[in-house]
């Protein structure tokens, strides 16, 4: 008979059984939605946004201040419009988080991308700097043309030099030698 701890391993190995929600969580494809937060945080960010809420405050502070009490939606000295404003608050604040959070992902992102071509660059400009040096060493092993054409120079001026002399003792010898008569 299995004990306790046997029984409690066990059931560790065995996934575990998923119940069935009787409501469905609404499913939000996250980068629609935040590329919507984006959008929005990128929309507060201007003037003209300043100007329609302006324009929205100043149209609902005249209306409730001017406009007779039966027409006036906002009885209590604006409590109506410093809750609206709250609420556009509210939700406009973790609107631009998100916003600036997947800025955040995309800047962590290119970052590292930076960092890693700069090594790929810092590892090619070693291996160049390493056949520079080895090709400046071959250099210095190998003939260039200019001492390749005084060398031939000087067995040019060699070659000459002995043919110069052979014709020299050539013609000290016809001098030497008698003609016959």
């Amino acid at each position: 008979m299995p004990s306790g701890r046997e029984e409690r391993s066990a059931r560790l190995d065995v996934p575990k059984e998923q119940r069935r929600r009787l409501i469905r969580r609404p499913e939000v494809d996250s980068d629609t939605f935040g590329r919507f937060a984006e959008t929005f945080a990128r929309f507060m960010g201007t003037a003209r946004f300043l100007i329609y809420m302006t324009l929205f405050v100043a149209v609902w502070l005249l209306w409730n201040w001017l406009a007779p009490a039966s027409v006036s939606f906002d009885g209590y000295p604006f409590i109506f419009l410093t809750l609206m404003l709250s609420l556009q608050a509210s939700y406009a604040a973790p609107l631009i988080l998100l916003a600036q959070n997947r800025q955040e992902d995309r800047d962590r992102v290119i970052a590292e991308q930076d960092r890693q071509a700069n090594t790929r660059a810092h590892a090619d400009m070693e291996f160049l700097a390493r056949e520079m040096a080895s090709l400046r060493i071959a250099l210095g092993e190998v003939a260039t043309r200019d001492y390749v054409r005084s060398e031939l120079r000087s067995l040019l001026q060699e070659i000459e030099e002995k043919e110069r002399r052979a014709r020299d003792e050539e013609e000290s010898g016809d001098a030497d030698r008698e003609w016959p008569v």
